[in-house]
């Protein structure tokens, strides 16, 4: 469902009203380097245009047996690959979403389904973001997804409440795909030395797993989508 003219009413009427303090956010009040004790506003930096480089996406595309993307510390999908497009299509099914990690947690139900844990996955897209606030402070667009959160999910709101800030690196999750089934996969997200703030992230399956042999079916589901309409493609017994 389309959400933006809600979201932008919702910003309109509030903005004035709510301070940085007030959405868990740093003030945007500062000293400038002449010592003056002027108040500065939060700068309106807002995401800039980015496109992966040819070498990055052939790197993406190269990883073939798990699912590879990049993301900000907004949780935006900026370059993945195929396997990860198939992987995330309930992510790319929905427009409100926008390819947002964090709108599709806490506003699309079909996340319910696709993590199996729900709640563990919710609070670290909540510890992911209070991360990129203390980076990233005044980040337009984060301030804008913050409220936006926070109005339309009670779930978002209290565990942004409880500013719980984690670095994961590392670590396995579990996930129901909708064309495969349950799959248990292992990740690593590297931080992009080229690129300060993106992530690259890998899913990779226990080798000779049931979930080794789903990463290979989402490859052919994956295949079947780019030829024609999504089929479902089910894992055999055994």
């Amino acid at each position: 469902m389309d959400n933006q003219a809600e979201v932008r009413e919702f910003l309109t009427s509030r903005r004035a009203k709510i301070t940085p303090e007030r959405a868990g956010l740093p003030s945007g009040s500062r000293r400038p380097a002449d010592g003056s004790g002027v108040l500065t506003r939060p700068r309106r930096r807002t995401a800039r245009s980015w496109t992966p480089h040819r070498s990055l996406q052939w790197v993406l595309d190269a990883v073939t047996a798990g699912p590879a993307f990049v993301r900000n510390g907004r949780m935006d999908v900026l370059a993945a690959n195929r396997l990860a497009r198939a992987f995330y299509a309930d992510l790319y099914a929905t427009a409100g979403n926008q390819a947002n990690l964090a709108r599709f947690q806490f506003l699309d139900p079909a996340s319910r389904r696709f993590y199996p844990d729900w709640d563990q996955a919710a609070d670290m897209a909540v510890a992911i973001l209070r991360t990129e606030a203390g980076r990233s402070p005044h980040d337009k667009d984060l301030h804008d997804l913050v409220g936006e959160l926070s109005t339309r999910s009670d779930a978002f709101r209290t565990r942004w409440g409880a500013h719980n800030v984690r670095h994961h690196g590392t670590g396995t999750k579990r996930f129901h795909h909708h064309g495969v089934g349950d799959l248990t996969l292992a990740y690593e997200g590297l931080e992009m030395a080229a690129e300060p703030g993106l992530t690259l992230t890998v899913y990779t399956a226990e080798p000779g797993s049931p979930s080794e042999e789903g990463l290979r079916l989402l490859a052919s589901w994956a295949a079947t989508q780019e030829a024609g309409p999504p089929v479902s493609v089910r894992r055999g017994a055994g």
